[in-house]
């Protein structure tokens, strides 16, 4: 389930609750980056890298933090606007006093704070980790809450973002998830939106999407949105949720080893039935109806592969809708620098972490939805763990990881670890969902692609896989880079019959949208002499050694910025032969259906 209460032992030595309510006005102007190289770059600021800043600092190391938002918290920990005079800003917070204590922790620390800073790539300069940054305008590119759950909020930089490069001995991602979209017709009207989405126009802005307001998709997410709206004044007519329950039962050893995860799912449904809320299992929003916005939606029900069950199909009047079918880890930076990654249960790709956080690349460490989607509590722990890890790797201090309380958190991780699992192998989208899709339907929106023309690719022209896909229609080459349509792009392609590709994370120059002007003002001394005919093709799947270096990755990213305007913007879709993320778009289903 979300993560509400902390476990009863609490966040470590490092990361103590004591200390006044954070300031909501923010840190103020951010301070220029060290003009000298630090010890450790966390990239964002949500549980995880919070943690792992503050575990860290204390510990010795000098920590430079950066994260695309005015505000630190992520995702989980968004807080309204001050502008707003909200007089209780963590009243949509269960675990708030933990948040203002690390806070206070983290202002009263030597952690250099950046934000507004949004990382598009992380390389190799000599012994250090060269974090390429420009700043920007406050998360998400589109506004719409789906660009992280946990950490950075690296959608969008912006126009007119100013170059930032952070040297560091170490890094540290902390980047979080991003929501997993599965369209079906109607899903492009106004008014629907992402369930985190809905849940972060609450909390960041105090606004409903609507008063009526259906709550669909599939994961834990959708009890604690539903109970949101619900206290907050929307009328709430039924929770669609795409899986069983009675799926849980086959996990009780997971279920009982977080019994505080127990505890607050249950909360949540003791206020949705306060606020009488039917919730329908095995359910699915099959169609969104309306004119200039969504006002009524269908409701099927489904098998157990998912496909909707003919006849079913039932109206339900709406002015809104929030609809989300769990999370993706965002890793796009780490994979830039040849870490491994492993299959999730609900077939996403995580990255590989040993026992302390440290990913398959020496001096790289990870916490958070990074190594597989967890919640809040898993990603406090797995940050404290990472700025330990850090330290002792840095400090050559190898007793730091053989503490009592290093394994304590080992074996909270484990217990939190294991009911995430189970979460997401109960949650798991089956493959029969495609069946909601008409051909007229939009699957990827900034291109306008439809699931007859993907269908058509794969029919025709034997496509069989996303990047295919993608060469022949365009489908992940527009804002969203493949992170809202990849996983339908994806789900359509393995649909068809015979031999395909098994899909994987790709590599990209860009992590993030870069404007041009600042690729091309990168200083030639700096990046090196550049190559004019980069390899349109990295591969894929990288040795975990084979991380590129400072000169080579940023010639790469520069190198068709030279003739160009300054006030274009550079998208992560360059090369164009690198296919809508793999990271995005997982299998329809968990890796043992396949």
């Amino acid at each position: 389930m979300p993560d509400s209460t902390p476990e009863a032992e609490g966040p470590g030595p490092w990361c103590t609750t004591d200390g006044p309510t954070p300031d909501t006005h923010g840190p103020g102007p951010a301070p220029a980056p060290p003009a000298e190289p630090c010890d450790l770059a966390v990239i964002g600021a949500g549980p995880a890298g919070l943690a792992g800043a503050v575990a860290a600092s204390g510990l010795g190391l000098s920590v430079t933090l950066l994260d695309g938002a005015d505000r630190p918290g992520g995702q989980f920990h968004r807080h309204p606007d001050p502008a707003l005079g909200a007089a209780r800003p963590g009243a949509l917070h269960h675990d708030w006093s933990v948040f203002t204590g690390l806070y206070h922790r983290l202002t009263s620390s030597a952690v250099t704070r950046l934000t507004g800073h949004h990382v598009w790539t992380v390389v190799r300069d000599g012994d250090l980790w060269a974090v390429h940054a420009v700043t920007g305008p406050d998360g998400d590119g589109d506004g719409d809450g789906d660009g992280d759950r946990d950490g950075d909020s690296d959608d969008g930089a912006g126009d007119g973002g100013r170059p930032v490069c952070v040297r560091a001995r170490a890094v540290l991602f902390a980047t979080g998830s991003h929501e997993r979209h599965l369209p079906f017709p109607g899903w492009t009207l106004p008014g629907v939106v992402a369930a985190g989405g809905a849940q972060a126009m609450l909390k960041s802005g105090l606004v409903l999407p609507g008063r009526r307001v259906v709550v669909a998709g599939s994961g834990p997410l959708l009890l604690a949105v539903a109970s949101a709206l619900a206290a907050a004044g929307a009328r709430v007519p039924v929770v669609v949720e795409a899986s069983a329950y009675r799926a849980y039962a086959r996990v009780p050893r997971a279920l009982l080893a977080a019994p505080h995860k127990l505890v607050e799912g249950a909360a949540h449904g003791a206020a949705l039935l306060r606020h009488r809320v039917p919730l329908r299992t095995r359910s699915a929003v099959t169609r969104a109806h309306g004119t200039d916005r969504v006002e009524a939606v269908t409701v099927s029900r489904l098998d157990r592969h998912w496909r909707p069950v003919p006849g079913t199909g039932r109206r339900i009047a709406c002015d809104a809708l929030a609809v989300g079918h769990g999370l993706v880890p965002q890793v796009e930076l780490a994979l830039g620098l040849g870490c491994a990654t492993r299959r999730t249960p609900d077939g996403t790709y995580a990255l590989v972490l040993d026992g302390v956080q440290a990913t398959t690349v020496p001096g790289v460490f990870a916490a958070g939805e990074t190594g597989g989607v967890g919640g809040a509590q898993l990603a406090y722990t797995e940050g404290e763990l990472a700025g330990v890890a850090a330290a002792a790797h840095l400090l050559g201090r190898s007793a730091l990881v053989r503490t009592a309380r290093v394994r304590e958190l080992g074996r909270r991780r484990a217990r939190l670890r294991a009911f995430a699992d189970a979460m997401a192998r109960a949650h798991a989208p089956g493959p029969g969902w495609t069946r909601w899709l008409d051909d007229g339907t939009d699957v990827c929106r900034c291109e306008e692609v439809t699931a007859g023309r993907v269908r058509e690719a794969v029919a025709d022209y034997g496509a069989r896989d996303a990047r295919t896909v993608k060469l022949l229609t365009r489908a992940g080459m527009g804002w969203c880079q493949g992170r809202v349509c990849g996983t339908a792009v994806a789900c359509l392609a393995e649909a068809a019959p015979g031999p395909r590709q098994p899909p994987s994370p790709e590599r990209r120059p860009l992590a993030a949208p870069v404007p041009l002007g600042v690729l091309a003002a990168l200083d030639t001394e700096e990046t090196g002499t550049r190559d004019p005919d980069p390899d349109p093709d990295p591969d894929p799947d990288p040795d975990p050694d084979d991380h590129p270096s400072h000169d080579t990755a940023i010639a790469t990213a520069t190198a068709t910025a030279d003739i160009t305007a300054t006030t274009a913007t550079a998208t992560a879709d360059t090369p164009a032969e690198d296919s809508a993320t793999a990271t995005d778009a997982q299998a329809c289903s968990p890796p043992d259906e396949q």
